[in-house]
């Protein structure tokens, strides 16, 4: 279960300029940020552009600063649905 989520997650985000591994044993993806943002800055305009909803990696100390998580834990379908809100609203990132 969480093996397909993570690939429809990992190969949607790097469809849109990430370049990330698929994590195994985990049902977390850590990403990130895009150049010129902060991990509450990027977080804040995810929510507000694509209505969607991503954990600011600074919440989980000094070192998560610069990285956002997302988890696994919801239906495939919805995560595909957060992908296309993103693709949609965000679209290309840079690093």
């Amino acid at each position: 279960i969480y093996q397909e989520r993570r690939d429809v997650l990992v190969d949607g985000l790097n469809s849109l300029g990430w370049n990330l591994a698929k994590p195994k044993a985990t049902f977390y993806v850590w990403a990130p940020v895009p150049k010129g943002y902060t991990s509450n800055s990027f977080a804040e305009l995810v929510l507000e552009k694509a209505g969607v909803v991503i954990t600011p990696g600074n919440g989980y100390g000094q070192n998560g600063e610069g990285y956002f998580r997302m988890a696994l834990t919801i239906e495939k379908e919805r995560i595909q649905e957060a992908v296309d809100r993103i693709a949609t609203h965000i679209g290309q990132v840079s690093f």
